[in-house]
């Protein structure tokens, strides 16, 4: 669905990090856990002619709002958090899989810096888990807004100037001693690196889940085969072929994902 959004505020969380929301109604009534949309920051500079994806964060269906959450780290995400209310951008969505933790199973949302933007709307659901990690206390956001929610919150930061010193995959062992007779279900978003670590882990120790990998896009709805990534198949010669990220991810089962193993 391509609609023009307005935005209706975008607000500065804290050092490069923004939130910004815009009026889309349709796309905040069929939006879930996971999904993203393209946003055309400015059509009119070719340089520009690329949408962003964005993870949708938040929406509110009874006010008809999107809100995304964002990292100011080019021209583009530059030109984004100089935008005020009124302003206009071209917004396709919801594009791409969801998270589908099952009923029975607590969620738990494993995430990287500002990965955890994309798995937020899972606190509309039964009460779980955040555990985030970040490089350092600069990078952790979004944690007040997951305890407001009724979520257990836990940090791991890379030079321990917030929550206990070393990587986020550290703590899901951690979890499960804590709670050994609960039934987890992992969620998670963030650097590539982390992703694939956690995926070898929860492997081993025999946990279920789905991870939010995405790749650099262009046209966001499959067509282009630009952000492809690798996926586990069985079926061929090397076991693994490339799948679009945009339009069969950017959410895959954790048995799908491809580790390089």
């Amino acid at each position: 669905m391509d609609t023009p959004g307005t935005m209706i505020g975008n607000v500065n969380l804290k050092g490069d990090y923004y939130a910004a929301a815009f009026c889309a109604p349709e796309i905040a009534s069929k939006a879930r856990a996971g999904q993203f949309v393209h946003v055309r920051i400015d059509d009119t500079r070719n340089d520009w002619i690329l949408r962003r994806p964005f993870s949708i964060c938040d929406t509110d269906p009874e006010k008809g709002t999107v809100t995304i959450v964002y990292k100011v780290v080019g021209k583009g995400t530059a030109a984004l958090s100089g935008l005020r209310p009124g302003s206009i951008c071209d917004i396709m969505g919801p594009l791409g899989s969801c998270f589908t933790p099952p009923p029975d199973a607590t969620p738990v949302a494993v995430c990287g810096g500002y990965g955890a933007a994309a798995t937020f709307m899972l606190t509309r659901g039964k009460k779980g888990v955040l555990l985030l990690g970040a490089r350092s206390e600069a990078d952790v956001i979004l944690t007040d807004k997951y305890e407001k929610a009724g979520f257990d919150v836990r940090i791991a930061t890379n030079d321990g100037s917030a929550g206990t010193r070393g990587f986020v995959t550290e703590l899901v062992p951690r979890l499960l001693e804590e709670r050994p007779q609960e039934k987890f279900f992992f969620c998670a978003c963030g650097p590539h690196p982390m992703l694939m670590a956690l995926a070898r882990l929860l492997r081993e120790i025999g946990q279920s889940g789905q991870l939010s990998i995405d790749h650099r896009m262009c046209c966001g709805v499959g067509s282009c085969f630009a952000c492809v990534v690798k996926v586990n198949d069985p079926g061929s010669a090397d076991g693994w072929r490339y799948a679009r990220s945009c339009a069969e991810g950017p959410v895959f089962n954790l048995e799908d994902v491809y580790t390089g193993d």
